[in-house]
């Protein structure tokens, strides 16, 4: 029985890095995958999915506009799908999210889509909310603030300096962002 899974973190948890091996592990197998990820994260060039530590794969595109359950239930007449991995699945629209399960459901196709859990300001993305809501399994992908606590919060920041105030989405890597316990990022501590 297919399943759908997210798993969710902070940023710099290694959510790509994991999903990458995961590509790699059904690829080893002789499986295929079909891998997607949100076109509005452009951080690593069109069609790329990369993690920090170097590893990186093509991806097919998506737009808030497509509908998912149809490119997989098309792509799978084309080629049989053994998984759909998504990356960045916090961009997902909560129709879109929605298809994921269908696609699990009614092609029988496994789903794992990585993503944040909330944005900046502590409100959850709109793919993540319904995925928290709806996904068969839910794991968390754990790493640490500076003091060594669990980070669960992501910081944006403006000139070195936390801001909580602003547009939900900003692309943005290390340079953007950094990830902190509850306690820091309440206090907009970003190092000791």
């Amino acid at each position: 029985m297919a399943k759908l899974y997210f798993r969710y973190s902070a940023m710099n948890a290694g959510k790509t890095t994991q999903l990458l091996q995961v590509k790699f592990n059904y690829e080893e197998r002789g499986q295929n995958i079909l891998l997607i990820k949100p076109a509005i994260d452009v951080r690593e060039g069109m069609g790329i999915v990369k993690s920090r530590v170097g590893l990186e794969a093509e991806a097919t595109l998506i737009h808030s506009d497509t509908d998912l359950f149809e490119l997989v239930n098309t792509e799978s007449k084309n080629q049989k799908i053994d998984c759909l991995l998504v990356d960045e699945a916090q961009f997902l629209t909560s129709d879109q999210a929605k298809q994921l399960c269908l696609i699990v459901d009614d092609l029988n196709i496994p789903v794992i889509a990585y993503g944040l859990r909330s944005d900046f300001r502590g409100k959850l993305f709109p793919g993540s909310e319904t995925l928290l809501a709806l996904a068969d399994s839910i794991e968390e992908l754990k790493t640490i603030c500076w003091c060594g606590k669990k980070a669960i919060m992501n910081t944006r920041l403006l000139n070195g300096k936390p801001v909580y105030e602003g547009e939900q989405v900003q692309i943005g890597g290390n340079e953007s962002y950094i990830s902190l316990c509850r306690k820091h990022w309440r206090e907009g501590k970003i190092g000791p």
